[in-house]
């Protein structure tokens, strides 16, 4: 893609913007060389006045565009895809529901999986019964201390079970451990964890 049709399109959609906000405006480029998007930099984005996104295409675009234009290029993940509207159409997604009035309750965003450090908790609604399968009796007890508490026991089950690498990164509480340890999770040495490499690709 050659450089003079993006800088013009980007240049035009930021004037609107007077010269300090666009100082604090990213400009992302759904680029295998960006940094992965997880949920910090989600809520990174979000606390922005803006953002503007430059869907790669083809081969990519022409270098210029990177170096002298984009200042955030961003991976959404180890794998090719055809060009990067998805990638700018999760991004979106992602930042604009964390955006004040987007979501009815800001609680239910604050509990979300990824954002707490861990998996979410299993989720459930009425009926109590359903084709034989029933909502666990502490949900229905009204004890709201132990449901409290079966919650948080239930999310690290589940990310020991399925994200066991979200665990050295996550806040946990001296209860969590040994929970976890009941489990048979032994948490690795500092020195071997290791950080996930960035070679993504969605031009």
């Amino acid at each position: 893609m050659k450089p003079e049709p993006v800088f013009e399109a980007a240049e035009a959609t930021l004037s609107g913007y007077d010269a300090a906000e666009r100082a604090q405006i990213p400009v992302i480029l759904t680029t295998p060389q960006g940094e992965l998007l997880t949920q910090k930099l989600v809520e990174e984005l979000a606390s922005s006045p803006a953002i503007a996104i430059i869907c790669g295409h083809y081969a990519g675009v022409d270098e210029r565009i990177a170096e002298g234009l984009a200042t955030r290029p961003v991976s959404i993940g180890d794998y090719v895809l055809t060009g990067g509207e998805l990638p700018a159409m999760i991004i979106i997604d992602a930042v604009t529901r964390l955006l004040p009035g987007v979501v009815g309750s800001p609680e239910s965003v604050a509990g979300d999986s990824i954002t707490t450090g861990l998996l979410q908790h299993p989720l459930y609604t009425r009926p109590a019964e359903f084709r034989g399968m029933t909502v666990p009796e502490v949900l229905l007890s009204g004890h709201h201390a132990e449901i409290d508490r079966w919650r948080r026991r239930k999310s690290l089950e589940r990310t020991l079970e399925h994200r066991p690498d979200l665990l050295s990164t996550a806040s946990l509480t001296n209860d969590d451990r040994r929970y976890l340890a009941g489990l048979g999770y032994a948490p690795p040495d500092a020195g071997q964890v290791e950080g996930r490499g960035a070679d993504h690709a969605q031009d």
